[in-house]
């Protein structure tokens, strides 16, 4: 399995925990000039955008370092973006599902709630 497909793999078994956890997916890989949203969801009329980290076993970065301070300011950019297309205002929050690809197969997930906010 190559790096994209390994990420692709990620993201959907977050979605299907999403889904399990009764959220709409809206969308994924939403590509705007200066970012991208892994995926977008919605539940009980809230927004979700959520950033999909995926880590081998034991990697040296853990995917809840990997959202530093740049990353969120593009992600941000493009939640403001996509929110914009929307009829009317909603109401938006930025979780993290950080993945860990085991060596022996499958998938560990933590997820985060309300991971960071969208103070610049």
């Amino acid at each position: 399995m190559n790096k994209r497909e390994a990420g692709n793999a990620g993201e959907s078994a977050v979605c299907e925990f999403l889904a399990k956890n009764g959220y709409e997916i809206l969308e994924r890989n939403y590509t705007v000039r200066g970012g991208e949203l892994d995926i977008i969801a919605e539940k009980n009329g809230t927004i979700v955008f959520v950033e999909v980290k995926l880590r081998k076993e034991g990697a040296a970065v853990s995917g809840e370092e990997a959202v530093g301070p740049a990353k969120k300011k593009h992600l941000i950019l493009a939640a403001e973006k996509y929110l914009q297309t929307l009829p009317e205002p909603r109401n938006a929050r930025f979780d993290v599902a950080c993945v860990e690809k085991k060596t022996q197969g499958g998938f560990r997930l933590k997820y985060y709630v309300s991971a960071f906010d969208a103070s610049k």
